[in-house]
């Protein structure tokens, strides 16, 4: 499989190396902000994409592999309020793209555990919902992503507003946690990332999965089609 990177910062770069390693060529390395017509004519040609760069650079790089006809796995976090547009794009190209919120193949799986747990919390309404997530100080986005889908999860179930706090400070790892507060005692659920492989192997898998496919799908799609054959 040929792909192209839409960035090349640190998950940029762990891409590059697992994805060599599992015998896939990276067919270019896009660092530079090209206008969108120029950013198609240099994914074009390969057989995806995968873009981890900036929240303001979604559109311009969902818009260049439309054109080009390249499949496009997004990485990038903080543009959810543009998500209809960004699937009328694909949809008017006929294209393909698929997001998430987080690539971990762990976070994904730690969704479906908060969704089953709030269903049944939500049968007890003496407990009280709440959500906290941390990360190191460079993140931008806060809440972040995940804390965001974490939240539309719980919301599923769950109607009443509860607490969502978002830290930022020095070097803490990724870490989410959803709880349920009630009189006698508290059960919490906890996801905390050792590392940024996780990240880097889902969006991999993604660009697997999405080569030969039309449509607009989030990660979580690719990991129930996957687990439902396993």
């Amino acid at each position: 499989m040929k792909i192209t990177l839409i960035g090349y910062g640190a998950m940029g770069k762990l891409i590059e190396r697992l994805a060599t390693e599992k015998g896939h060529a990276i067919e270019g390395v896009i660092d530079h902000p090209y206008a969108t017509n120029d950013l198609a004519a240099r994914v074009k040609g390969c057989d995806v994409a995968i873009d981890f760069t900036t929240a303001e650079a979604v559109r311009r790089n969902v818009e260049a592999c439309m054109i080009a006809g390249v499949p496009l796995v997004e990485g990038t976090t903080g543009w959810n309020a543009q998500r209809e547009e960004m699937e009328r794009l694909v949809g008017d190209a006929d294209g393909s793209l698929v997001f998430g919120a987080n690539f971990s193949i762990g976070v994904n799986l730690f969704y479906r555990v908060v969704d089953f747990a709030s269903e049944l919390f939500a049968k007890f309404p003496e407990y009280e919902a709440f959500l906290e997530e941390q990360h190191h100080s460079r993140k931008k986005d806060a809440p972040s992503g995940t804390a965001l889908k974490l939240k539309e999860v719980v919301s599923r179930h769950i109607t009443n507003d509860f607490s969502v706090s978002a830290t930022r400070a020095g070097n803490i790892p990724g870490t989410h946690r959803v709880g349920f507060d009630g009189t006698a005692d508290q059960i919490l659920l906890e996801h905390l990332a050792r590392s940024r492989e996780g990240f880097a192997s889902g969006a991999i898998l993604a660009a697997e999965w999405i080569v030969g496919k039309k449509g607009f799908y989030e990660f979580a799609d690719v990991l129930g089609e996957l687990s439902d054959e396993r």
